[in-house]
């Protein structure tokens, strides 16, 4: 696999994840969801302030210092990840070694675009009101991430205390929201984990 291929799996990959959340910004209100396979799967849109599947980070006063610095910690990953990719291309290394890895740099840039300029771009979603392009609700890199995969597989009624993370605030099973880029860094790490562990060796 060669650096001409990575690079249009990696925009074709950004495309995809782009794409779907400017629908759901612009299409859906925060909160609302819709039925895709009736109880078990969902696109529900909420946003979040960078942290992966649907979780929200601890905010004080107007300025998230705690944002600014997982966005700046966020692009040195992906600077240095960019620079070990192309390494590896270089090398000829496994086509599947530099598939996971592109998977997980075009999640990593995908989320990052949100929390960037997302901001900037839109007005804010509410409950109420769909976003619209223009009328920006947050500063460079004050955006929030747009998560939309929804998969309430099962009610779980007394969950112990320390797997209370594995359910979402009404007890179901598998409560995280997320979206395609949190997908492809799930699925590129599990893949090169088990597939992939010898190279890493």
């Amino acid at each position: 696999m060669n650096g001409k291929k990575i690079t249009i799996l990696i925009l074709a990959l950004l495309a995809a994840d782009q794409a779907l959340k400017i629908w759901v910004k612009t299409h859906m209100a925060l909160d609302e969801a819709i039925m895709v396979v009736p109880t078990w799967f969902q696109l529900r849109f909420v946003e979040n302030s960078g942290a992966a599947f649907g979780m929200r980070l601890a905010t004080s006063g107007a300025f998230d210092w705690g944002k600014l610095a997982l966005s700046l910690f966020r692009l040195a990953m992906i600077g240095l990840l960019g620079v070990y990719l192309v390494r590896l291309v270089r090398r000829k290394a496994p086509a599947g070694v530099l598939a996971g890895l592109a998977l997980i740099l075009a999640g990593a840039i995908g989320n990052m675009i949100d929390s960037a300029f997302y901001g900037l771009l839109f007005s804010a979603s509410t409950p109420a009101e769909v976003a619209h392009v223009g009328d920006g609700y947050a500063p460079l890199m004050m955006g929030r991430v747009v998560d939309m995969f929804y998969f309430p597989l099962f009610q779980w009624n007394g969950v112990p205390r320390w797997l209370s993370f594995l359910v979402d605030s009404r007890n179901y099973f598998f409560g995280a929201i997320f979206n395609l880029a949190d997908a492809y860094i799930s699925v590129a790490v599990v893949y090169l984990l088990i597939f992939q562990y010898k190279f890493f060796k």
